[in-house]
């Protein structure tokens, strides 16, 4: 087997999920809807699980990436604790069962509602952002009679050379504190009563493919646990964040393996005796998930053919957001020798950036036909919207032989039902 994979593969011709066939979700479901693999959810977890294999750790799903009830408890009951950055994804994560000394909350702006909530619920420790929120944590905590535990996210200033919308770690974004500052923070901290420093926290990005950042930024944390144990905190968690990419592009450039990423970890971090947490989200939810969709039409332009699909930009951002790449395949092959044809494939939503590929080479496919989104399982649905009042699509889970709906697509008659007519109309 091999060691980054997903579980989509083709039998005679077909795409299947695991043992289903993607055309039968399709006939029973309608088009689009987004289908996840439980097998290649579990896999990816458990290979940052054994990466770190040695070390105190968990490994605690960023749910940001794929935040459906059915996902978390796939993912909790195998272990994993959840990352979470807002109180509904707090909430969200209870629901599934996770236990509160699983639930890491991190994010720039939680508010002193979210703070308290996690607090009576159970929290692992707070990611704490900036000065202010030490503040607001540590008033919150000394109002209810407790000490919060927490670690400060430090901005190592560390290039991530990843998309300037998805880096985290330089001087100019809007994350952490300096890391020249370190010190003096953590003395702060460390004259609030309401607040336990337990450790550092530390985040450069997102799809990075390329070990070396990740080196640097945790060296930096090296050196400084070192002296901040001689300063007299007790630094006794590292929390490093997620990032590691994925491979979108069907090429030979394929990014680090977890394996590599947590002989780093040890390589850099090991001595310090400290227990390790990391945040994965996207390498564990992105090769988990297809995007499928039916073709609408094949219009000819003057100088090119569009492939207009019944998904569209409001089901799947990334592509107009980020100019992001995804594989996009027939769900039935065509015949051996068929020459591929070259498309702009877009959506019906009435923008110019509806756009999801310009002058892919593909298999050429016609009216009716069904085709896959590749790696579509992180930063999809969760990030998907009502815009032109199409309905948020279908979610579906397959395990083995077997697929269930785990959202479906709301009626008209619902979302329009959401809206309330005041009483002077």
């Amino acid at each position: 087997m091999g060691v980054l994979l997903d579980h989509f593969l083709y039998r005679d011709g077909a795409l299947f999920a695991e043992d289903v066939p993607i055309a039968e979700i399709a006939r029973q479901v309608g088009t689009p809807f987004y289908v996840y693999s439980t097998a290649t959810l579990l896999r990816h977890y458990q290979l940052f699980d054994e990466a770190l294999e040695g070390l105190d750790h968990l490994v605690c799903y960023a749910m940001k990436a794929a935040s459906n009830q059915a996902i978390l408890a796939t993912l909790a009951q195998a272990g994993a604790g959840m990352d979470v950055v807002s109180g509904g994804e707090y909430q969200r994560a209870r629901a599934a069962g996770v236990p509160g000394e699983r639930i890491v909350f991190s994010g720039v702006g939680k508010t002193a509602a979210e703070i308290r909530m996690a607090l009576e619920g159970g929290i692992r420790q707070f990611n704490v952002e900036s000065e202010p929120e030490m503040e607001v944590l540590n008033a919150t905590a000394l109002a209810m009679g407790v000490r919060a535990p927490v670690t400060i996210r430090l901005n190592p200033d560390v290039d991530a050379k990843t998309h300037a919308k998805i880096a985290t770690g330089k001087s100019e974004n809007k994350f952490g504190i300096p890391i020249s500052r370190a010190r003096e923070v953590y003395a702060l901290a460390a004259s609030m009563e309401g607040l336990e420093v337990i450790g550092i926290d530390v985040h450069i990005g997102s799809q990075l493919t390329d070990l070396t950042p990740f080196e640097v930024a945790y060296s930096k944390v090296a050196e400084l646990t070192e002296v901040l144990r001689g300063d007299g905190h007790e630094i006794r968690r590292l929390d490093l964040g997620g990032g590691l990419g994925i491979p979108y592009a069907r090429d030979n450039q394929a990014p680090p393996l977890p394996s590599d990423y947590g002989a780093l970890v040890k390589r850099t971090l090991g001595h310090l005796g400290c227990e390790i947490e990391i945040e994965p989200g996207r390498l564990i939810a992105g090769n988990a998930g297809l995007l499928v969709s039916e073709v609408i039409y094949v219009k000819s332009g003057e100088d090119r053919d569009f492939l207009i699909l019944d998904a569209a930009m409001n089901d799947l951002i990334r592509p107009a957001m980020y100019e992001a790449y995804h594989d996009i395949v027939p769900v039935i092959e065509p015949a051996p020798g068929t020459p591929p044809a070259t498309y702009d494939v877009v959506g019906p939503v009435c923008e110019s950036g509806d756009t999801f590929a310009k002058g892919r080479e593909m298999p050429p496919v016609a009216p009716g036909d069904l085709v896959a989104f590749r790696s579509a399982g992180a930063y999809g649905a969760v990030m998907s919207s009502e815009y032109n009042s199409r309905p948020l699509i279908p979610e579906v889970l397959v395990k083995e032989d077997q697929f269930a709906v785990i959202r479906r697509r709301p009626t008209f008659d619902e979302m329009i039902k959401r809206d309330t007519i005041p009483q002077w109309l």
